[in-house]
This record gives structure tokens, C-alpha cells and sequence, in this order.
């Protein structure tokens, strides 16, 4: 690709058309395209007119940028991969303040986590949240939380602004036995990754550059509590980047109730694809369900912790995937090295069949004992 259609790229993201440009990701067919336009971002980089709004994404070798529909059309489509930035949501539909229950949340029991504490706690095991960031002042966490990063504000804590990345983090790890609530995993470790703003809403390139985080953190689990209806190869590249490297990815199918269709990233192999139960041990009804899913777990009506040192209950898809996480973190704390693949048979070698005439027969819910027992068969 010659230079001058480089800086065409570049030059569209400070363009007084701006504002008509849609966010897109552009990737590069050849490295040393990737590697050119590296330098010139970098060149251009020193002028006063900077383009902020260029992200650089190198865990794809790639781009993210306005790019107007006039420069999608002259791109050079040999040279190029030119596709969507799209949005993506946190997969949480219900929300309620309420006073703390005594005792532990209703889906850390279900899951049978407690009966597993005098074997493992997931100590020293590091569960990446990319979500909304956390409170770290909440007493339930404070035992709980490593370094993080806010991608959104690099020179800021990744505080939470929303609550749903809070709720996350305390179903995964929450430790506040004596006063607050226990999570899954009480001595595992959350590191709050915050690519989502106080909507719940971010943009592909910030899942990437959150994934290309936590790889680099040394994270052994990414919890990924949301998803989107379109595929995204610049996703799907990033997601398989982090599994070849050994990190587990655990994934929330969304909640559109539908029969067979999940969300990306959920619907990608290298993920754990879950889905929502309710206390019956039915698929709750707002879940996704069908052949993609990898596994259910509790999803409605769990309280967790909120912003202020409060707490909430939420109905998700997503509440279902903090369970999952916790309980592959007590997995990892007593058989450290499984790897992504390994930890998906075992998932399914202990699932627990739900209940229901209509509930599929290839899946069922999350059983943290059975799990450790399968491991050892």
C-alpha cells in the first residue's frame, strides 16, 4: 500500500468530516503495511492536530479510526480489511437496590462453592473483568481487587460508574464473611478492567485493547459479561490470541431468549459460552439457550455488591458468567496449568442436568464439587 493512501486514512480522522465518519477497524494484509502506518501515526503523532481519536490496537496488528464512506469505497480492498467498530452492551436486564441477605447469595450455593472451600478458595489465581470497573472502596472487595486499568481515562483508577462490573466483581471474589457477602472465589483475584462507560457501552477496539491487557497482565481468566448480534474478525482474532496463550474465556450468551442463536463473543469455540438458570435449576427465560451453549449457571435475581458499598440484585446472563469464572478459578487455585480446552471437558464431564421436559439433554448447570471430582478422573 503506498503512503499516500496511508495518510488518507490518517488525515479522515481529523477531516472536518469527522462527524459523518464511522468508527472502523482497519487491519492490514501485509506486515509491513501494518508497519508503515505505524511509523506515520507516529509521525503524525507530533503534529498539534494528533488524532485522538486513532487507537492503536497491536494485539491485532491493527487500527481503529473514523473512516468516511467515501474513503471505505477508495480503500484499496487487496492491500485492506476494513470492517465495523461496532458497539457492544453488558448483558444485565434487571436491577433493584436491596439490603444485603445474611449468609451467602443463593446462586454461590446452588453452584455447591462452599463445599468446596476446605480444598480451594482460588488463591493466587487473577480473573481479568472487562466491564464497567469496579468500587473499590466496597468493604465486600477490598481483600479482592489487583491492579487494573481503565482504557477508557488511562490516567484514572478504573472506578465504576454504572455497577454492573461491581456486581461482577463480587459474585467472582467478594470476601467480607463476618459483615458483607462471599463471592465464588473469596481469595481470588479480580483486576477490574474498565472498557465500558457508565452506559454499559463500548466499542469493539476497547474489548481488544482490554484482552491485549490482560494477556500481557499474566490474567488466567477473562470474564466477559456481555456481548453483540454481529461477528467481528478483528474480535475473534483477538479472542484466539488470548486462548493460544492459555487464558480462559468465560462468556455470557445474552438475553434475547432465543433457542438458537448466541452473542459474539459467547458464540466463538475458544470461549465458555453460558447461559442463565433460576432457582428451579431451569433455563431462566429471558437466557439464550440451544447447541451453543457450554454451560448454565444461577442468573436470576442474584445479589451481589453495588457502587457505594451498597448492594443490588440483577438478572443476566452476565450474573450466570461470574459464576462460571469463580468456579473455574477454584478449579485453577487446586489444579494449576488446565488449559482452556482441558477446562471446557471438564465443565461438561460435571455439569448437573437441568431440570425441565424441554431442558437440553448435551448441557446443564455449573456443580463446582463435581467439577473437582471430574478433574481427577
Amino acid at each position: 500500500m503506498d503512503r499516500s493512501a496511508i495518510l488518507r486514512l490518517l488525515h479522515s480522522a481529523t477531516s472536518i468530516d469527522a462527524p459523518a465518519a464511522k468508527r472502523r477497524i482497519v487491519r492490514f494484509r501485509h506486515y509491513s503495511d501494518y508497519e508503515r502506518f505505524l511509523l506515520e501515526w507516529s509521525n503524525f503523532g507530533a503534529e498539534e492536530d494528533a488524532p485522538d481519536a486513532v487507537r492503536h490496537l497491536p494485539f491485532i496488528e491493527a487500527f481503529s479510526l473514523p473512516v468516511t464512506s467515501e474513503l471505505l469505497a477508495a480503500a484499496p480492498a487487496h492491500d485492506l480489511w476494513i470492517e465495523n467498530d461496532p458497539q457492544v452492551s453488558v448483558h444485565a436486564i434487571v436491577h433493584k437496590p436491596t439490603v444485603r441477605e445474611k449468609g451467602i447469595p443463593w446462586g454461590v450455593q446452588e453452584i455447591k462453592a462452599p463445599l468446596a472451600w476446605s480444598t480451594t478458595t482460588g488463591h493466587r489465581v487473577k480473573v481479568g473483568v472487562i466491564d464497567t470497573g469496579v468500587d473499590f472502596s466496597h468493604p465486600d472487595l477490598k481483600q479482592s481487587i489487583g491492579r487494573g486499568i481503565n482504557l477508557l481515562n488511562r490516567g484514572t483508577l478504573p472506578h465504576d460508574d454504572n455497577g454492573h462490573g461491581t456486581h461482577i466483581c463480587g459474585t467472582i471474589a467478594a470476601a467480607n464473611q463476618v459483615h458483607g457477602m462471599i463471592g465464588v472465589a473469596p481469595r481470588a483475584t479480580v483486576h477490574p478492567v474498565k472498557a465500558f462507560d457508565h452506559n454499559g457501552s463500548a466499542y469493539v477496539s476497547d474489548i481488544v485493547l482490554g484482552i491485549d491487557w490482560c494477556v500481557r497482565s499474566g490474567m488466567n481468566i477473562i470474564n466477559m459479561s456481555f456481548g453483540m448480534k454481529t461477528r467481528s474478525k478483528s474480535l475473534l482474532t483477538a479472542v484466539t490470541n488470548a486462548f493460544n496463550a492459555g487464558v480462559i474465556i468465560v462468556a455470557s450468551s445474552g438475553n434475547d431468549g432465543k433457542r438458537k442463536s448466541i452473542d459474539y463473543p459467547a458464540r466463538y469455540p475458544q470461549t465458555i459460552a453460558v447461559g442463565a438458570t433460576n432457582r428451579l435449576r431451569r433455563i431462566a427465560p429471558f437466557s439464550n439457550r440451544g447447541m451453543y451453549i457450554d454451560v448454565y449457571a444461577p442468573g436470576e435475581k442474584i445479589l451481589s455488591s453495588w457502587l457505594r458499598g451498597k448492594y443490588n440484585e440483577m438478572s443476566g446472563t452476565s450474573m450466570a458468567t461470574s459464576h462460571v469464572s469463580g468456579a473455574i478459578a477454584l478449579l485453577l487455585a487446586h489444579r494449576p496449568g488446565l488449559t482452556p480446552t482441558e477446562i471446557k471437558a471438564v465443565l461438561k464431564r460435571a455439569m448437573l442436568p437441568l431440570r425441565g421436559t424441554k431442558a437440553p439433554r448435551q448441557t446443564g448447570e455449573l456443580d463446582v464439587m463435581r467439577m473437582l471430582q471430574a478433574v481427577e478422573r
